[in-house]
């Protein structure tokens, strides 16, 4: 699978795996921004992507910045639609109680690529019962 990758500015860095196998490609920052403790942000990342016609691209949190610094992407995954061809930003969240500074180069999310399947809604009358049927959150059983 192919993406292209537009640079809207020379420094940009285009998505990296840090590793051969894994799932998601490092994207970074091209801002000094600092996220107070509860704020979120719009951070840019100065590239654009064309994706193949049904390819699903997903960003998602870092866990070292989740785990360490109680920074996440808010919307996680967010989805990045085949036909959006403008900036790819991230909303960061900081969820820590310290100030978080975020800087130009920094990896702050991970873009994750999958096939595309398109489903077919179609309306019912009845849906069959199941063993959860309209039980709701948690109700798998599990303690």
């Amino acid at each position: 699978m192919r993406i292209a990758v537009k640079k809207l500015v020379p420094d940009a860095q285009l998505p990296k795996y840090a590793k051969e196998g894994d799932a998601g490609a490092d994207i970074c920052s091209i801002e000094d921004i600092t996220l107070w403790s509860g704020e979120y942000k719009a951070i840019s990342t100065g590239i654009a992507i064309e994706p193949e016609l049904f390819c699903e691209v997903q960003c998602r949190s870092r866990s070292g910045l989740a785990a360490k610094n109680g920074v996440a992407v808010l919307n996680s995954p967010g989805t990045i639609d085949f036909g959006y061809r403008g900036e790819l930003k991230v909303i960061l969240i900081n969820h820590g109680k310290e100030p978080f500074r975020v800087e130009n180069g920094m990896r702050i999310a991970q873009l994750v690529v999958n096939p595309l399947c398109q489903a077919e809604f179609y309306e019912v009358s009845e849906l069959n019962d199941s063993e959860r049927s309209g039980l709701g959150f948690g109700s798998t059983g599990t303690k």
